[in-house]
């Protein structure tokens, strides 16, 4: 029996993910609405779906819930466990200077501070289970290089993999069964990507480098993107802290 939580379900890769998991995998999905696509999927399917609505902005409210999926996913005993963290936002694009506070906050939790506090939920649960845990964090190019008008964005996405790769060494230090990675998903065909597009140029530099990949159709769509972080979840030879890149899976 395997159990796949996953954030930010509703829509993008989240949903695309969730929709391919239910074929082998009881799915919880995550997120402040709920995707009913998913729901009349899950009815014909003979797999256990539930959803969970939750604020990833509020870490109060992250932590509440997910410890109630916790205590609720051990206890069936699974033989494993995915959790995808893949929740986020990019929001705000603006330069240092004048960046609104409160989407400033609201990114640094939802990017950054939920999948670590997920995270330390289940790792602490997983100790004291018999199942595998393998944990993605949804990164981003960007948490390796500056962009314009994305120093929140790209210092969330640097700070998760950061997180992924420390938490990855202290498990092979306890030689752990659990793994944790990083997925770099590249751009994809979603909400995310209209956003970046509405960005001021002033703001953006590269606006018009984002309106070029979606007129000539450079954008992957969002299931082969989450065939390619599927793969990688089911692999037993997923190398502890590693952030893969989406051209080197298709």
């Amino acid at each position: 029996m395997v159990y796949a939580i996953i954030t930010g379900a509703s829509r993008g890769l989240g949903a695309a993910a969730a929709k391919q998991l239910l074929a082998e995998a009881n799915v919880i999905s995550v997120s402040r609405a709920e995707n009913e696509d998913l729901r009349n999927l899950a009815e014909n399917s003979d797999r256990e779906y539930i959803h969970y609505t939750c604020d990833l902005a509020d870490s109060s409210e992250v932590q509440s819930v997910f410890k109630k999926i916790a205590d609720s996913v051990f206890k069936q005993e699974p033989d494993a466990i995915y959790l995808i963290n893949n929740a986020g936002m990019v929001d705000p694009i603006e330069t240092a200077g004048n960046l609104d506070e409160e989407k400033t906050a609201a990114s640094v939790n939802v990017n950054l501070l939920a999948p670590m506090i997920i995270s330390n939920i289940f790792l602490e649960k997983a100790e004291a289970s018999d199942a595998r845990l393998v944990i993605a964090n949804v990164s981003s190019g960007a948490g390796s290089r500056p962009i314009q008008g994305w120093g929140v964005y790209c210092s969330t996405k640097a700070g998760i993999n950061m997180f992924t790769q420390t938490a990855a060494l202290e498990l092979e230090n306890r030689s752990s069964r659990h793994k944790i990675f990083a997925f770099s998903p590249g751009v994809m065909d979603t909400d995310m990507q209209s956003t970046i597009r509405s960005a001021s140029k002033s703001a953006f530099n590269d606006i018009e480098t984002f309106k070029k990949y979606k007129e000539e159709g450079m954008l992957r769509d969002a299931d082969t993107v989450a065939g390619a972080l599927i793969k990688v979840l089911r692999s037993e030879t997923i190398e502890n802290g590693k952030i893969y890149q989406i051209n080197a899976l298709l």
